[in-house]
């Protein structure tokens, strides 16, 4: 049986928007890039030029990517006191709007955990009522957008060891991000 080219529909599209991309060109973990939407912080990121991040946030939102040092001065500036030891917690409204609400639980969560504390996996699945769902809770931290703001450094492995960290420098930057929080803590 033939299918016209009318029965088949076209996947909804997305509505296209804007995202606005700024920098901290020195920090102790390199230059760091974050993107924002009229929502919130999108993402942070570091270790890459500004064409790959930006080359990877148009395919991932299909939207259009402009610099603004404006727009992105607030978590700019509050990533950078947090890396200088001078922040304990962010004061940014984040864009979790792409994420299915079980990763908007877990990150929420992950959210929560104190300046120089930690949780395990299991204990963040038992917090959301499915103690057997500490692997599903390591591939959102794995995944985070928003790492260091949604600070995923701060969850470990069961037996209290550091597991692996999403972002670069993996777990060797996680360490020094444990360590810079408890010595500043």
């Amino acid at each position: 049986m033939k299918h016209s080219p009318t029965q088949i529909k076209p996947a909804p599209t997305r509505a296209p928007f804007t995202i606005f991309i700024g920098s901290l060109h020195s920090s102790p973990i390199g230059p760091l890039w974050v993107a924002v939407t009229e929502k919130g912080l999108l993402a942070v990121d570091w270790d890459q030029p500004q064409a790959v991040f930006t080359h990877h946030l148009q395919e991932q939102f299909q939207a259009e990517v402009f610099y603004d040092e404006v727009r992105t001065a607030a978590p700019v500036r509050q990533l950078g006191e947090y890396l200088a030891g001078q922040r304990r917690r962010f004061d940014l409204p984040l864009d979790l709007s792409h994420m299915s609400p079980f990763q908007i639980r877990v990150l929420n969560l992950t959210y929560e955990i104190p300046y120089g504390q930690t949780l395990t996996y299991k204990e963040i699945a038992t917090f959301l009522g499915n103690p057997r769902a500490a692997r599903a809770v390591g591939r959102v931290e794995a995944t985070n957008p928003i790492p260091l703001v949604i600070p995923c450094h701060r969850v470990l492995g069961a037996d209290g060891s550091l597991h692996g960290y999403g972002g670069p420098g993996g777990i060797k930057l996680k360490a020094w991000l444990l360590e810079l929080e408890q010595e500043k803590g």
